[in-house]
């Protein structure tokens, strides 16, 4: 059996950052395992390529859930990044924190450590904004984080459309006012996609301190008592052991965390005994307090032939790849969602609880269906559901994909914002800033306007926007699963830092916040103090201060 300080389960967003900050160390040893391959496809690194890989089985685990009642009963596709960086190499490369308050909340639940005061310099650590260090920005951080460079007209119309329906300009929605309509800034360097992998594990590869096995599924943790000594994992057919003198770090995401963690008999004691699996800790939370966020998309035709639908023929492709190959520069330099918005459906509403995506193409089922003409499309998800869901064993073959039950639409007042925000985007894309290039509105169509017809639509329509949390939540009470130093309950040696861990989901995208994660857990591992809390106000017009 091979001997590792500590043993990393999952080379993605959390998984990248722990195997650069524990390696650094050159006393630490230190085993990645990541169950996919290597981050060698040219699409990960081309930004363009993201439509190709979220609908595609490249470096993608290409999930889907069980069917949603409250959406006709329909199978939902969830990807998730089944690769070097995780979902980090496949996603849509958006650079967003959440709101101040959803950090503040988790405190108020009793997690000391975890304000949004704590968790800004962990943020800022992390990033390296091209605009430079300011007090809610770090400017050398490894992950890569620029402005928009596509220039296409449309991402400004929405923007100038958005203030013309009323709502507010913001320029950074990761500074002092999330609230409005504004550009997003994006997870690229150097006009490539700047994944974990790419930006924490890259640096890192040549310590001979660190061991990378790729195309290893880890089948199970071991334990000695109530102790994580070590993983099983199988590649290329064969089962192979390692042992961890110091810790194993659980890093496989809202779903392969909590499959993984029953299988190594870490679960609800009564439904584990029904697999035959031996239990080494009751914990009723594993796989439980599942969140996402629900996506509806509005699609209107455009009537001038600038959007994406252009890069559709063959020859155009053909050279756009080439371009890109050689000089890392045109239109597969961009990824095709340049602006959006942060709005409010309701005026009293402290924070923003619906979230914009402004696409300037059609994109229908994930990419997977073609579009044949041109167009736009603008995504609108509620950002804090009420419904809850949870993840499940099929059977006790690591290799089976876990049974996802997110719960879609569950309770009234989600499907209440999914409407009014679909009415609010409406509206955006009604003003006069967008007359220029306004076609007919493809979905959900003309024809659809009432309540019960918006509805309706949602129910046949609405799809993940990738964004699942919350299923090995941290915690003190009877469903918790993991402490707020991301330690599991009643066990020794074995931690849990990803995605699964957060309690409440994030008003935003969710990568950013992950690496944050990993980052401050990093120095609770390596028994370093935490960085001193940073305390700024968050709006200039509000009361709240995140002190």
């Amino acid at each position: 059996m091979s001997e590792f300080d500590y043993i990393i389960i999952g080379a993605g967003s959390a998984g990248c950052v722990l195997a650069n900050r524990l390696s650094a160390n050159p006393n630490n040893k230190v085993l990645l395992l990541e169950a996919g391959s290597k981050d060698s496809n040219m699409l990960i690194h081309m930004p363009a390529g993201v439509g190709t890989l979220i609908g595609s089985d490249k470096a993608n685990w290409c999930y889907d859930t069980e069917g949603q009642t409250h959406l006709n009963n329909r199978r939902l596709y969830w990807p998730r990044g089944k690769v070097l960086g995780g979902s980090s190499s496949i996603n849509g490369m958006i650079y967003i924190r959440g709101h101040a308050r959803d950090y503040d909340h988790w405190r108020q639940l009793g997690l000391e450590g975890w304000g949004f005061s704590d968790v800004l310099p962990y943020f800022r650590r992390s990033e390296g904004n091209e605009d430079g260090d300011d007090e809610f920005h770090g400017g050398d951080g490894p992950l890569g984080v620029s402005n928009p460079t596509g220039g296409n007209a449309l991402f400004n119309a929405f923007i100038e459309a958005g203030k013309q329906a009323g709502h507010p300009e913001t320029k950074d929605f990761n500074g002092r006012q999330q609230e409005g309509v504004g550009p997003y800034q994006l997870t690229i360097k150097n006009n490539q996609r700047c994944s974990a992998a790419k930006g924490y594990l890259v640096p890192a590869l040549s310590r001979p301190n660190l061991r990378v096995e790729v195309e290893a599924l880890t089948s199970r943790i071991i334990f000695e008592g109530k102790r994580a000594v070590g993983v099983e994992y199988t590649q290329k057919g064969k089962t192979h052991q390692a042992r961890a003198g110091k810790e194993t770090l659980l890093c496989g995401g809202a779903v392969n965390s909590p499959q993984t963690l029953m299988l190594s008999g870490i679960g609800k004691g009564s439904y584990l005994k029904k697999f035959g699996i031996d239990v080494v800790a009751d914990l009723p939370g594993v796989g439980q307090n599942l969140q996402d966020h629900l996506d509806a998309t509005v699609l209107q035709e455009c009537s001038q032939p600038i959007t994406l639908h252009s890069q559709t023929n063959p020859l155009r492709m053909l050279m756009t790849g080439m371009q890109y190959t050689f000089f890392k520069t045109g239109a597969g330099a961009t990824q095709g969602l340049e602006s959006g918005g942060f709005l409010k459906t309701r005026p009293e509403l402290a924070m923003p609880d619906v979230q914009i995506h402004f696409v300037a193409a059609m994109m229908q089922d994930h990419a997977r269906v073609k579009s044949d003409r041109h167009g736009y499309t603008v995504h609108v998800c509620q950002l804090r559901p009420e419904s809850r869901g949870f993840i499940a064993l099929k059977s006790t073959d690591p290799t089976e994909h876990a049974l996802i039950q997110p719960n879609y639409l569950a309770e009234e007042s989600d499907r209440t914002v999914m409407r009014d925000g679909v009415k609010m985007v409406r509206n955006i894309l009604a003003q006069d800033a967008l007359t220029p290039y306004r076609g007919p509105e493809f979905s959900p169509g003309e024809a659809v306007q009432s309540d019960a017809d918006i509805d309706k639509w949602i129910r046949e329509t609405a799809e993940t926007i990738y964004h699942p949390v919350g299923t090995a939540k941290m915690g003190k009470d009877e469903m918790a699963v993991v402490d707020t130093r991301c330690r599991v309950h009643g066990l020794k040696g074995l931690r849990v830092i990803d995605a699964s861990v957060m309690p409440t989901l994030v008003g935003g995208n969710t990568n950013a916040p992950t690496i944050m994660v990993a980052e401050k857990i990093a120095d609770d591992i390596l028994g370093k103090a935490p960085l001193p809390a940073e305390h700024v106000r968050i709006y200039e017009d509000d009361a709240h201060a995140a002190a």
